[in-house]
């Protein structure tokens, strides 16, 4: 007797198993029954009818899961899922190229990820740019200027992760490391802490709070 995958559906669902004693399914979402509708699908050994069924199938998963009708190609992406569910067995004819089990195998090229330094990571990626930049600068006033500018905000960071005093030779140093030695920074006076903590922004406090919250309780009174 034959029947097709609505009556195949209806029977299903009114069997009872724990999916506990049952194999793993291939694609979750779609659910136990879909699965075993697969899997009668490679038994049937006509090709009108398998294709026959093949196409309900496709109907049947696109109604039980109509969010991926708003993904790009879905019935492309049916039929893929299809023939993962089936382990690459069922044999039909789709309107888009059959995936191979290879291609779901391979591996994805490793990205490459940028090298970046350990070293000095609290000054940051905007630092090492800007001692790039100065290196290749001619030498003149303008370097010079650049130089102190870029020490002196090294020494503002160094601060907020260390709130203790800093010698100018340690900053000078690791900003010398960071340059790889292309930088004459001799003789250079950096500003003192008092100076650099009195140039950081402050935080801005609203008011709107404490108004609102001075106002709370009053009576209004009508003019």
């Amino acid at each position: 007797m034959k029947y097709d995958f609505l009556e195949y559906y209806q029977i299903q669902i009114l069997v009872m198993e724990y999916n506990s004693s049952l194999p793993q399914l291939i694609i979750p979402e779609y659910g136990r029954n879909v699965q075993k509708m697969v899997e009668h699908l490679i038994t049937i050994e006509n090709d009108e009818e398998r294709n026959k069924q093949t196409q309900n199938l496709i109907e049947i998963i696109g109604n039980l899961n109509p969010q991926i009708r708003d993904t790009p190609d879905f019935r492309h992406k049916l039929w893929d899922h299809l023939f993962i569910m089936s382990g690459f067995k069922l044999d039909v004819d789709s309107p888009y190229p059959k995936p191979s089990e290879e291609t779901f195998k391979e591996k994805p090229e490793l990205l490459s990820y940028p090298v970046k330094n350990r070293r000095y990571r609290h000054y940051g990626t905007v630092v090492r740019k800007m001692i790039d930049y100065a290196v290749e600068q001619p030498a003149g006033e303008e370097k010079e200027k650049l130089k102190m500018a870029i020490a002196n905000h090294m020494k503002k960071t160094y601060l907020i992760w260390n709130k203790d005093t800093v010698d100018d030779e340690v900053i000078l140093k690791e900003m010398n490391e960071l340059a790889k030695g292309q930088l004459k920074l001799d003789n250079m006076s950096l500003k003192d802490k008092q100076e650099l903590v009195k140039s950081a922004p402050k935080k801005q406090h609203s008011n709107h709070g404490k108004n609102r919250n001075r106002n709370h309780g009053r009576k209004k009174y009508k003019k």
